[in-house]
């Protein structure tokens, strides 16, 4: 069955299970729905959700900021009105937020490797590094390695959610069902509040390390993104639409 952007509702389309926190996850629809059509069944239950902490006073002898992840850059903000510092941000949807909330920033690669090693590259001075209490890679690690310092300030945390009854039903059906993840923690999340699904699972993992920890999802058919972003996502999930064996 291939997509069709714009034609007549299929019942027999899969459905996208969504399990980022709701903010993210509505702007993953809305970029899905873009792409494969407005009428695509899409569940949202969110498996986390994010809590802002207060981190204490901003460093201010610091020469910039390195942002992993829009949630970072949302938690830091809410922490101080300085916008004058520069912001190193990992790939184009990080930077696009920061910039709508007043950072100058500068565009990595779209992972946390190549942002370091960027980072290193340019010389750059000691760094802000506002993070979660668990991250998928130390960005302070990274840049350590080459002579950078960092100023790690954890300014929030990813709460565990229960799955939605609609979610739970979908995964209790016979219906194909997409589910993106997008960290390592969020593929064993998932793992653990899906137990024993009977729905065929058609799943897109951001990298390898994804990939492994959504092992024990079972899935029918495993696709991992070529980029660790959003666009290579919804190409990753267009070649499980696509795939001419798709339940």
């Amino acid at each position: 069955m291939r997509h069709n952007p714009g034609g007549p509702v299929n019942r027999e389309r899969p459905i996208l299970l969504l399990t980022r926190p709701d903010t993210q996850s509505r702007e993953f629809a809305e970029a899905f729905r873009v792409r494969f059509g407005a009428d695509w069944p899409v569940v949202i239950s969110p498996l986390m959700a994010i809590r802002f902490l207060d981190a204490g006073p901003v460093p201010t002898d610091a020469d910039g900021i390195v942002f992993t992840s829009q949630n970072a850059v949302s938690a830091f903000a809410r922490l101080t009105d300085d916008r004058g510092m520069p912001a190193w941000c990992v790939g184009a949807r990080t930077a696009q937020f920061a910039r709508e909330t007043g950072f100058d920033v500068t565009i990595g690669p779209g992972n946390a490797e190549g942002l370091a090693d960027t980072i290193i590259e340019k010389g750059a001075g000691r760094l802000i590094y506002p993070r979660g209490v668990s991250v998928a890679v130390d960005m302070a690690a990274l840049l350590a390695r080459g002579g950078v310092g960092t100023l790690p300030m954890v300014v929030y945390d990813q709460l565990e959610c229960p799955p939605t009854a609609e979610a739970l039903n979908a995964m209790k059906g016979m219906q194909p069902i997409l589910l993106p993840l997008f960290s390592p923690r969020s593929a064993r999340i998932a793992a653990a509040a899906f137990p024993d699904p009977t729905a065929p699972l058609l799943v897109a993992a951001i990298s390898p390390a994804v990939a492994d920890a959504a092992t024990r999802l079972g899935a029918k058919r495993l696709k991992i993104s070529t980029q660790p972003d959003g666009d290579a996502m919804l190409e990753a999930l267009a070649g499980l639409i696509d795939a001419p064996d798709m339940p």
